[in-house]
């Protein structure tokens, strides 16, 4: 990640429109998905259990953000989670995906409804197929904040998530969360992988939607001879 900023933090640099033709690695990522039946490794009061889940995540190209001269292409994206043949909300999770290609740096931010959010860095080359990104309690930039009772009872203390784009157009996450779990003398890694398969296209970006009908709309309307 690149630590040194230039002197002139305000003035912001010139981006494209097209969010999707500038996601690098993330590029393969956006859409509409469903997994394969995933697995869930979880503690349980006498060890671990598992647990198959079903998901389905939707990630959408949001228009070029910027902080002063430091530029971000990114997915909002929206994964719900249910046990097979269930309708009760196991998993729900809510962030973003962003892509800086000025250094390669890969950001995911997270909110689930159960009182915690982290924000996991890592780094990558654009045509990536595999990257890693961590946060770890305690760090003021990729870091995990958690409410009273998580923080103590479940201590998150690292977070790991490892993607894997396939040749076929799916592609997979691992995820391990390693927790310092009250009355444990071991750290439990809670685990959660599956592989997505598409089932939509992304919508474009607004930025990109404007442009794209504004280019219709030039074309469709009708010329006057002078």
């Amino acid at each position: 990640m690149q630590e040194s900023w230039p002197k002139d933090i305000y003035t912001e640099p010139p981006g494209d429109w097209n969010t999707l033709a500038n996601l690098g690695p993330l590029r393969p990522m956006a859409g509409v998905w469903l997994n394969d039946i995933g697995v869930d490794d979880h503690p349980v009061v006498d060890g671990t259990a598992q647990n198959a889940y079903v998901e389905r995540m939707e990630l959408q190209p949001i228009d070029r953000q910027t902080n002063g001269p430091q530029l971000f292409y990114g997915l909002r994206y929206h994964t719900h989670i249910v046990k097979p043949g269930e309708v009760e909300t196991f998993h729900d999770q809510v962030g973003y995906w962003l892509w800086e290609p000025a250094t390669g740096a890969i950001i995911m931010t997270l909110a689930i409804p159960r009182a915690q959010v982290a924000l996991a860095g890592g780094t990558a080359r654009p045509d990536a197929k595999e990257f890693e990104l961590k946060a770890e309690r305690g760090s003021t930039t990729f870091g995990i904040c958690s409410g009273p009772f998580l923080d103590q009872a479940f201590t998150t203390k690292r977070l790991t998530i490892k993607v894997t784009i396939h040749p076929d157009g799916r592609w997979s996450y691992d995820e391990v969360t390693e927790l310092a779990i009250q009355g444990r003398d071991k750290i439990f890694e809670h685990r959660d992988r599956a592989t997505m398969r598409k089932i939509a296209e992304p919508t474009p970006n607004p930025l990109a939607a404007t442009a794209i009908a504004s280019a219709a709309a030039s074309r469709l309307s009708p010329r006057t001879s002078t």
